[in-house]
Parts: structure tokens; sequence; C-alpha cells
């Protein structure tokens, strides 16, 4: 649909999925924005995602489920967890025809390229601004000024930013505080296919567990490939960019000892990036006036229970709705948005940060006793407050 209504100039800075699916909203709810965007195509690294139905039904009310079924993949099973030294299926959530029944829709795994495309497809291209690193905020009363590195200036009375955990944005918003650098890094690749064995093109989350590290594949780009996340002690590792590599060695050698089958996936893979995960303690306020933040930049968590993309587009929905409510007072729309996203993401965040240290149990009473645990827990009915979030409706 096009804007139909008179609003506020708003200006998301950040073209990221959070930042598109902010842009996608606000054209749903009739209103206007422009997406800078510092890079010179609208592009993500990284490798796969998961979309639960919670972030399912919202890619739905954008209208962009076509596209988005061209290269995701629905899960038959997820959270299927395995014992690092032999594979014994310690516990597995069956998903197909319980996750629809129980939350209306289907969890899927997808690349997050592809996932960008998907949303991108609900905004206008005239919208986007490539080649916008933004340097600098300036608040005003009535308008918000933006810096960007290459000279130029834009004035907007809304400012979004979904400029990831390095957000210039925040500061405008936040007193300013480094992030701290949480002693684990997190490996990736991708193995096609054809190099891939026969259990890991199955349409399952498996995750298995042992002592300091976890290590995760599932199949993605409409089963083409294997997605592979491993995390393991980043020992004085301090990278977080997402363009550093290693080499497959290195990331070979972190699961030595480990049943064949993970270690095999690993030599098939690609050589794999890099990056050490960063730990940022929850914002108590993320709006300021007329600015506000979003995704990565409000609530970065550890991707541990895979809501990062899910609820940057939450937060995109709720703002949307917000403002449209409030269009003659975006400061009190931002209000609402804030306090209507501040304690479920802040949930998240914490739960995800726990869910590490679960994960990462050495052999003993603890890791036999949460072995325990996985076998009589049901994760799909446990997580409804997650899955069932209706973002419309809040």
């Amino acid at each position: 649909m096009s804007a139909t209504r008179q609003g506020p100039r708003i200006a998301v800075v950040g073209g990221g999925i959070g930042g598109v699916a902010a842009a996608a909203f606000l054209r749903r709810a009739g209103l206007t924005a422009t997406v800078y965007e510092q890079a010179s195509a609208l592009t993500e690294v990284g490798a796969g995602l998961v979309m639960a139905p919670n972030a399912v039904r919202l890619l739905r009310l954008l209208g962009v489920m076509d596209r988005f079924l061209r290269s995701a993949v629905v899960l038959d099973r997820g959270w299927e967890f395995r014992r690092w030294e032999n594979g014994r299926v310690l516990s597995v959530e069956q998903l197909s025809g319980v996750c629809e029944r129980l939350y209306g829709e289907h969890t899927y795994v997808i690349h997050r390229a592809d996932l960008l495309d998907t949303v991108k497809a609900a905004v206008p291209g005239e919208w986007i601004r490539l080649n916008k690193r933004c340097t600098a905020v300036d608040a005003g009363a009535d308008v918000v000024l933006l810096h960007f590195a290459d000279g130029s200036r834009a004035e907007a009375e809304v400012v979004i930013g979904a400029d990831g955990i390095h957000s210039v944005i925040r500061d405008a918003v936040t007193e300013p505080t480094p992030p701290q650098f949480s002693g684990v890094c997190a490996f990736r690749t991708t193995v096609p296919a054809r190099a891939a064995p026969a259990f890991a093109l199955r349409r399952a989350q498996t995750l298995w567990l042992g002592p300091g590290r976890h290590f995760v594949h599932y199949p993605i780009s409409g089963g083409q490939a294997v997605n592979v996340v491993a995390f393991a002690p980043a020992g004085t590792y301090q990278d977080e960019s997402w363009s550093a590599t290693a080499t497959i060695e290195q990331f070979r050698a972190e699961f030595a000892g480990w049943d064949p089958r993970v270690t095999d996936l690993i030599t098939a893979g690609a050589a794999p990036g890099r990056w050490a995960l960063l730990d940022r303690a929850p914002l108590r306020h993320w709006s300021l006036g007329k600015v506000t933040l979003l995704g990565d930049a409000a609530h970065p968590m550890f991707p541990f229970f895979a809501q990062g993309a899910a609820q940057a587009i939450e937060d995109a929905a709720v703002l949307a709705r917000c403002l449209k409510a409030s269009i003659d007072d975006p400061d009190q729309a931002l209000k609402r948005y804030e306090a209507a996203r501040t304690d479920r993401t802040t949930r998240l965040q914490q739960i995800s940060h726990a869910r590490r240290d679960a994960n990462h149990l050495p052999d003993g009473p603890e890791q036999r006793a949460r072995d325990a645990a996985l076998v009589s827990s049901d994760p799909l009915v446990r997580n409804g407050w997650i899955y069932g979030y209706d973002a419309e409706a809040d």
C-alpha cells in the first residue's frame, strides 16, 4: 500500500532487517520514511536464522510470504539436542502439525540475506538512501538533525536508530557505555547440500551440547545448503566483526574429540567466519524526545533463543502502530512504543544470556540434571509467551 496520510518526517538509520522492517510497517500504517544505510547496497552478512511464529505472522501481514517461501525451509523438528561425544539424542521438539496448531504458523529457517530481500520487497526503492553513514545526531525540540560522513545532513521529526550494537543513535538517548566481551566466540559457515551428510539435511534445528561449547546446524536456501554456527571459548580473541574469518583447521580444533559427524561437517564447509560475542546490559529506556532505538541498537541479545531478528521485526510492527495512533504527538508515540517493548525484550535478553551457561556445562551432575530436564520439558509450550505474542495487539 502507498502512504495516504500526512505524518512526520521519519528517518530510519540502518538498513538491516530491523531498519527495513521499520520502513515496511510504517508504510503499512500509511506513513512514509527514509532509510539511511552506510553500505553501498542493502546486503546481510552472516548466514542462517530461525523465524518462529511470532515473526512469521508479521511477515504475513506485510504481504511478503510468497517471496519468503521461495528460500525458507519449514522445520519438522526444532531444538533437537544431542550429546557432544556420540550424538545421542537428549530431547527433540516436534514442530510439524503442532506449531501451527498452537501458534497459527510454522517455524522456518532462512538465510539472513534472503530474509532481508523478503522484507525489502515491502519498501519502495526511493525510500532507501545508500552510502549514508550517520556520524552524529543533534536532537532539538522540533527537529532532529542527522550528520553523515559525506558531509551531508538530514532533518526529521522522528529518528529510529536501527544501526546495531555499535549504534551512533544510542548515544543520543542514553549514557554511552561500551559493550563487554562475553568470553565466547562464534564460528559460522555454510555447507553445500551436495557436500553435506544426509543427517544435516533433515528439516531440523540440531544442537550438540558439550563442555564449554555447543554446535548448531540446519538447512537453509530452500535446502540447497546447511547453515552451521558454533560457540566456543574466545580466549584472547575479541574481534566482533562479522567479516572476520578463521580457518577450517582452527574451527575443527575447537571441536576435537567430538562426534565425527560434527568435525566432518566442519571440514565440508567453507572457510568460517569468527566473531566474539558482545554483551550489553538491558537498557531501562531507549527513547528520548523524537529519537528511539530498535533491534540490536536497543536490546542486543545472545543468539541462543534465535529471537534477535524476530524481536527487531516485532519492534518495527509495534512502533509503526504507536506512531499511527499518535500521529500528531510523535514524542508520546515513542514513549508508548518503549513501554510496550522493554519488559519483553529484557526478559529475552536475560534468558538468552542464561542459556549460554546451561548449554556449556561440563560433564557431571549439573550436566546430567540439565539433560534430564530437557527430556521432561516441552519448549514449544513452555515458550508460548515468545511464540504466541501478537505485536499487532500489544
